[in-house]
């Protein structure tokens, strides 16, 4: 294979394939960090690949915070789906207007690199828009990215993406959850240009139970792929052509970037609460799973024994 041969030979697998895509991107936005490869990228990549051929029209997708969800979802994932149909309408949006904004020039910079316009040459940015926030190609295609209870009168998309709609410090606030909610009922659902085959995506860690992700799996059929940091069951993931990862009971997410001490140490940090939700993706009630706290009492003096009491000692 000469050098021309090789040139085509990437270019396609580019276009073809979107975790060798999600690899090129991040080299791209990211050039002085190093990309370690994992099964949970190729999973996430064929899930995705899944809703761009429309097999899949509601995806969730939870893992821990720093395993590329963004990088994955938001950044190469619009540009690869641009590449391949330039007239492609695409919303994005997360919890605040900078973090939109730092995807949305993560996006463009790979769609304005050498290697992509030689891989969708067909895939031009428009002259008349093209802000960071929102820009558009020459078919008429646009990537628009907002904030999660930021306006969208006027705007709507063939792929809607959600990319962490929650910040963590919110979690614990009525108010602020019940707000994301409401907007995606209210707001964001509507968006959509066909209500029956379009795609939405929401990516996430989760935080309480009545976060976003819980909020939309107790309202309609989702597609989940939950990815906790320490495998809890056994389970077969497909990873698209390498057909089915088998995670087994205790299996870390991603070693090379958390491993078994380091895990321990934000357990220590964060406390079983947060761990639970934020790395396990198994968000617990505010009271506890089994104890109660309005089951304990105090005493000023110990209390007297009485016919049929029982001593117990639990010791953790």
């Amino acid at each position: 294979m000469n050098n021309a041969d090789e040139r085509e030979y990437l270019r396609l697998v580019l276009r073809n394939d979107l975790t060798a895509f999600i690899e090129r991107a991040f080299m791209t936005v990211a050039p002085a960090m190093r990309y370690v490869p994992n099964w949970h990228i190729e999973a996430m990549a064929w899930h995705l690949e899944q809703c761009a051929s429309g097999a899949i029209k509601r995806l969730l997708i939870t893992l821990p915070p720093r395993h590329l969800k963004s990088g994955c979802a938001s950044v190469a994932f619009p540009a690869w789906v641009l590449g391949r149909d330039p007239s492609k309408r695409i919303v994005c949006a997360s919890y605040s207007q900078d973090l939109a904004a730092v995807l949305a020039r993560d996006c463009r910079a790979v769609m304005q690199s050498n290697w992509y316009r030689s891989a969708f040459p067909q895939t031009k940015f428009s002259a008349t828009k093209n802000a960071t926030l929102d820009f558009q190609t020459t078919r008429n295609g646009y990537r628009y990215s907002t904030s999660v209870g930021g306006t969208l009168t006027g705007r709507g998309g063939s792929l809607i993406i959600i990319d962490d709609p929650l910040k963590p410090q919110d979690a614990m606030s009525n108010s602020k959850r019940s707000s994301v909610n409401e907007w995606f009922d209210r707001t964001l659902y509507s968006r959509l240009d066909d209500q029956r085959d379009d795609v939405i995506i929401l990516i996430m860690q989760r935080l309480h139970l009545d976060d976003l992700a819980g909020y939309v799996l107790d309202k309609e059929p989702w597609v989940h792929l939950n990815l906790p940091a320490i495998a809890e069951a056994d389970e077969d993931i497909p990873v698209g052509r390498a057909g089915i990862y088998r995670r087994r009971v205790g299996q870390l997410l991603h070693p090379a970037r958390l491993n078994t001490a380091e895990l321990a140490r934000l357990r220590d940090n964060l406390g079983t609460f947060n761990f639970s939700a934020q790395y396990q993706q198994r968000p617990i009630p505010e009271q506890g799973e089994i104890v109660k706290w309005e089951w304990f009492r105090t005493y000023d003096h110990l209390p007297a024994s009485a016919p049929g009491d029982r001593t117990v000692q639990s010791w953790d």
